[in-house]
């Protein structure tokens, strides 16, 4: 016997509805950083963006994350600083006396002063500084 209804398959969808537009991202980008450029800045970046195919955003977040920051020196490395300093004038004295007394009576000062300038200099161009 036939009712004058419709019999409806599945009434309850198993599959959710979508309403369309873009997927959301699984990674959002919520912090955000200014920065302020002159106008060469600007044009300089801009450039170097576009030869890379990229946004200046993109090319920002890019370059930020393959930048090399060096830390300031401190008290520690400023003190051999100026221990370097004070052995690259005993070094010019050195010379002027090598210049007025000859050069064989000041080899092994200068010698020892240059050995101690060459571990300083080592020291600053060490990474783990």
């Amino acid at each position: 016997m036939k009712t004058g209804l419709k019999e409806t398959a599945g009434t309850v969808s198993e599959k959710p509805k979508h309403k369309g537009g873009r997927p959301k991202l699984t990674i959002k980008r919520e912090a955000f950083v200014r920065v302020r450029l002159t106008a060469t800045e600007h044009f300089v970046i801009a450039g170097r963006a576009k030869d890379a195919g990229m946004r200046i955003s993109d090319w920002f977040r890019s370059a930020a994350k393959a930048a090399r920051v060096v830390a300031r020196l401190n008290p520690e490395d400023m003190q051999i600083m100026r221990m370097l300093t004070g052995m690259a004038n005993n070094l010019n004295q050195l010379t002027k006396l090598a210049h007025k007394d000859g050069l064989l009576s000041v080899a092994r000062k200068c010698d020892g002063l240059m050995t101690e300038i060459d571990q300083a200099l080592k020291y600053f161009n060490s990474d783990d500084r």
